[in-house]
């Protein structure tokens, strides 16, 4: 089990135009609210690969290394719990679907649950 702080919370409400930083979000089943949608309704991405073209939703405090092995594990952060469903093909981070919507704040926890565990508490 790895876990990582949040430290960017984006979204990208218009194609081409900037992200826009967040202090916290609602995380509803097909994205952030505000996101236009994209390929799957969360991208998780580490820290260490963050640059301004990637249009990811989540930064992380996890190498890159242990996100990558996140993909099958289910992900709770803040009141949110994700299934991590895959790593897209042209960036760095993960995919993820979204089991059970809520908030998350910067500074939050991200925790990796593994595949078959469920969150016994709240934030």
């Amino acid at each position: 089990m790895s876990h990582g702080q949040v430290t960017d919370i984006l979204i990208h409400p218009v194609k081409g135009e900037p992200s826009r930083s967040l202090p916290e979000v609602e995380v509803v089943r097909d994205g952030l609210a505000g996101d236009r949608r994209k390929k799957a309704p969360v991208h998780l991405i580490s820290a260490e690969d963050r640059t301004p073209e990637i249009r990811a939703n989540f930064v992380l405090e996890v190498t890159s290394a242990e996100l990558a092995g996140w993909v099958g594990d289910r992900v709770h952060v803040g009141g949110v719990t994700l299934a991590v469903t895959g790593i897209p093909s042209g960036c760095p981070g993960v995919y993820a679907a979204v089991d059970v919507p809520g908030p998350v704040r910067l500074g939050d926890v991200a925790e990796s649950l593994g595949p078959d565990e469920t969150v016994v508490s709240g934030r």
